[in-house]
């Protein structure tokens, strides 16, 4: 979101991003930054804290806000149009009123489809959660006058809303990223226990919805390949016990490295060899994770892990740029990175087919320019 709204601002479009935050010290706080308008409202603390206090937090989240700019120096005024972005689920009811003050047009955009996700990894059965859930999202999807998915197998699913009111537009809206600042990455891998290694990393949370039990099989599978070695860069609440994982393994090949600065990534990249995408295989829904963006920005291929018949797995093969498999078949997933490996080794073009397909297909430009479209329609 950040990308997507230093492009806004380049653009010259006048930004003002509402920012829920628990820990103000007064109703509101406005400042600016790289020319967007920031404005920070009291809301209920939703982070870090238990699933049943963030749910309830989540719910008071959007009136808490809209309550707090009544008071703020941006009480009276009007947008052309709101754009918002889910998760989280819950900011129906202040899109809602934003929209009614202003007579505007909103654009959701949908990176997860929840609480179905939720539901597929068997984090919540179909019970009154689920359906509480379900309410408020379908609240949230009849907020919007546009709804941008990341994923054309994801269109199906929104059938029914197009149905729902006159003038709906659903379109895929890709994920983006804007040029990265490339500062001195903190981590030396020439200096760790990897070094001389061909490095496969994995960069961002590790949860339940990535399952990363499979990339630390491979490591265990690939343990005699002293070339090659296996980066975890982040944190989540799957670290703990695939580090442990790796220990109880005896695990040489492998590494686990606190989360780094944004800008660091382009500088760790220039390092590593591969970059590791995983879903876990009980999701049904399409998703085309950020992740995989940034390893095609800075060129290095992909070893995908992703539930059966995700549209990532296709577009890798139809575009070169690495390799995915769509089971957790370990026998297959060797081989598929071993084959990958020798691959690179001898097509010097695959780094540069990886970034000519980040731009053409997932710039942040091209992203502001769409949204603008379908809101100026």
């Amino acid at each position: 979101m950040r990308d997507l709204a230093r492009e806004f601002a380049h653009q010259g479009h006048e930004l003002t991003v509402l920012l829920p935050s628990y820990d103000t010290l007064n109703y509101w706080e406005l400042e600016d930054r790289d020319g967007v308008r920031i404005l920070r409202l009291s809301a209920p603390k939703t982070k870090d804290v238990g699933y049943v206090r963030r749910t309830i937090g989540e719910w008071l989240m959007p009136y808490w806000m809209a309550r707090n700019l009544r008071k703020s120096p941006l009480a009276q005024s009007k947008w052309d149009g709101v754009i918002w972005y889910s998760p989280s689920i819950f900011h129906g009811p202040l899109v809602r009123r934003l929209k009614r003050e202003s007579g505007c047009k909103s654009y959701l955009i949908i990176r997860d489809i929840f609480p179905e996700w939720a539901l597929d990894l068997g984090l919540m059965r179909k019970g009154p959660a689920y359906h509480f859930f379900k309410v408020i999202a379908r609240g949230q999807y009849d907020a919007a006058d546009v709804i941008g998915v990341q994923s054309e197998g994801n269109l199906s699913y929104f059938e029914y809303w197009t149905r729902g009111a006159m003038g709906r537009q659903l379109e895929i809206l890709q994920n983006w990223l804007s040029p990265p600042a490339n500062a001195k990455c903190s981590l030396d891998i020439s200096s760790t226990s990897l070094a001389g290694r061909k490095i496969l990393v994995y960069a961002g949370n590790m949860g339940v919805a990535q399952g990363l039990d499979v990339i630390v099989a491979l490591a265990d599978r690939m343990r005699n390949r002293r070339d090659v070695g296996f980066l975890f860069v982040g944190r989540g609440s799957e670290t703990a016990r695939l580090e442990q994982m790796s220990r109880d393994l005896a695990l040489d090949n492998i590494l686990f490295q606190p989360e780094i600065d944004p800008d660091e990534i382009p500088s760790l990249y220039e390092q590593c060899a591969i970059g590791i995408v995983a879903l876990d295989a009980r999701h049904k829904s399409h998703n085309i994770p950020g992740k995989f963006l940034t390893y095609m920005q800075n060129g290095l291929p992909a070893l995908a892990v992703v539930n059966a018949g995700n549209d990532l797995a296709s577009l890798i093969s139809k575009e070169g740029v690495g390799r995915a498999c769509e089971t957790r078949d370990l026998d297959q997933l060797e081989c598929l990175c071993s084959d990958l490996i020798a691959e690179m080794n001898g097509d010097l073009a695959m780094r540069g087919r990886c970034k000519s397909l980040f731009l053409n297909r997932f710039s942040a430009e091209h992203a502001v320019r769409q949204i603008t479209s379908a809101l100026a329609t």
